[in-house]
């Protein structure tokens, strides 16, 4: 248990060190991450409509 102890109290201790963001900032990264998951969303989308129509024709001959 005491070990328990010990980590928990180092986790504390490195938790107190980290440089969290600011809010403008979080808010700024949110909306790229976002922006890039719909973007790439996007792109496999058209790239499986495009392999989906190339082998729907191709097995229609």
């Amino acid at each position: 248990m005491a070990n328990i102890g010990g980590f928990l109290g180092k986790v504390v201790s490195e938790m107190r060190k980290v440089s969290w963001p600011k809010r403008k900032e979080l808010t700024r990264y949110t909306v790229i991450v976002l922006t890039t998951v719909v973007v790439m969303a996007l792109y496999f989308s058209v790239i499986d409509l495009g392999i989906s129509s190339v082998l729907r024709w191709f097995l229609a001959l």
